[in-house]
């Protein structure tokens, strides 16, 4: 029986045949839902946003606007990808919180940010003390705080002012119009919007590609982990580091 005491293993404890295939429990389905509504939803915004500001397709039929409501329904796709973008990330900050170790992130710890520097010496190819990590390594937390977090923040406070501009006596309009006080007059807030709405596209390019560099590198099952939730660190539980990196994942 696995005893659940054991940093090596999740709180509830693995099952031996886990222990022996060396796979750790590390994305909780929660986590990993939210990953994938998190990237369907900004792939659907960015098209329909890009389509919003500078329509790209026209419509089927030169006719009169209400027979031709391609950019209505554009407009309809994107508000209501919006707000599940919301809830979606109003559950993951939930998450924080409830989840395990791994779902959660301290960047007030000194360890943390010397993580980041060493880290982006390992990427940079240069001598370096970078620790294993069974989670993300402090340089992926940062700019996860960085561009989904704070960037999802703008995005959407951005977002719902000029989604409620027409109606600022709207009780939502009220409850936004502190808006313009931080980001400026209304071109200066839509500007703020899609800055953010591209620094997320630079964000997932850049996901994307280390996600296969660290699945290639580490042999640890970094892309599926994803989908199952597990990754594969028989090395690394053999040579009894998982209590010593478990502690520095998040």
């Amino acid at each position: 029986m696995i005893n659940p005491s054991n940093k090596a293993f999740d709180p509830d404890g693995l099952r031996i045949s886990e222990k022996k295939g060396g796979h750790i429990y590390v994305w909780q389905a929660p986590v990993r839902v939210f990953h994938w509504i998190n990237a369907a939803a900004i792939i659907i915004l960015m098209v329909t946003g890009i389509y919003i500001g500078r329509p790209f397709v026209s419509a089927p039929i030169p006719e009169e606007a209400s027979y031709n409501f391609l950019m209505g329904w554009v407009r309809i796709v994107h508000f209501v990808t919006a707000f599940i973008f919301t809830f979606n990330l109003v559950i993951r900050w939930y998450w924080v919180f409830a989840g395990n170790e791994y779902a959660t992130s301290n960047l007030l710890r000194k360890d943390f940010w010397l993580g980041i520097f060493e880290t982006l010496k390992s990427y940079l190819f240069l001598p370096n003390k970078k620790k294993h990590y069974i989670g993300h390594n402090p340089l992926a937390q940062l700019s996860y705080w960085l561009f989904i977090g704070v960037g999802s923040i703008i995005v959407i406070f951005t977002g719902f002012y000029m989604f409620l501009e027409p109606q600022p006596e709207s009780t939502l309009g009220k409850l936004f119009s502190w808006v313009p006080y931080v980001f400026g007059n209304s071109f200066t807030i839509r500007s703020w919007h899609h800055i953010a709405a591209w620094g997320f596209m630079v964000f997932m390019i850049v996901h994307v590609y280390m996600a296969f560099r660290e699945d290639w590198l580490q042999k640890n099952g970094t892309l599926s982990s994803i989908f199952t939730g597990y990754k594969h660190e028989q090395e690394h539980i053999e040579g009894g580091e998982i209590d010593k990196t478990k502690k520095q994942a998040n």
